[in-house]
C-alpha cells in the first residue's frame, strides 16, 4: 500500500516569531527542504556564507534577496527561482509581512552537507 501524498503547503505556522524550516528530503548529499516566513529578515550585519550551493524557489509570498557584491536586493516572487553558488555571501533583506513566503530551498555540492546528510539519515533509520 502505498502512502498518502503530502503538501508543502500544510501543516504551516501562520503566526511564527521564527522563520520554519521543515527538511521534506536528505539523500546522497541533497538536502530539500521548506522555509516559511512571515516578515522575517537576516540579522543585520549577517551574511549567510555556505560550503554548499542553494537553488531556492519562491512558491507563495515575495522576498528581497541581496548578495554582498550587488547594490540592491534582487526581488523575488511567487515562481521565481534562484542558484546561489557555494561562497556566494547573501542575506534575506525582506519577506513578505502580509502573506506566508514558502519556499522551496535544495541544498548540494559540499562535502560537509554529504557528511551531514548521511548522519541523519542514520540517525532516522
Amino acid at each position: 500500500m502505498m502512502a498518502a501524498a503530502e503538501n508543502i503547503f500544510e501543516h504551516v505556522v501562520r503566526d511564527a516569531v521564527d522563520e520554519e524550516f521543515t527538511e521534506l528530503l536528505a539523500l546522497n548529499g541533497v538536502r530539500v527542504e521548506r522555509i516559511v516566513s512571515t516578515g522575517q529578515t537576516s540579522p543585520p550585519e549577517f551574511w549567510y556564507d555556505q560550503a554548499w550551493s542553494e537553488w531556492v524557489l519562491v512558491l507563495s509570498g515575495s522576498a528581497g534577496l541581496l548578495f554582498e557584491d550587488e547594490p540592491t536586493p534582487r526581488v523575488l516572487t511567487r515562481g521565481d527561482y534562484r542558484l546561489i553558488p557555494a561562497g556566494k555571501r547573501h542575506r534575506v533583506e525582506r519577506t513578505d509581512e502580509t502573506e506566508l513566503t514558502i519556499w522551496l530551498a535544495v541544498h548540494f555540492g559540499s562535502t560537509t552537507l554529504n557528511q551531514e546528510t548521511v548522519a541523519a539519515n542514520e540517525v532516522s533509520e
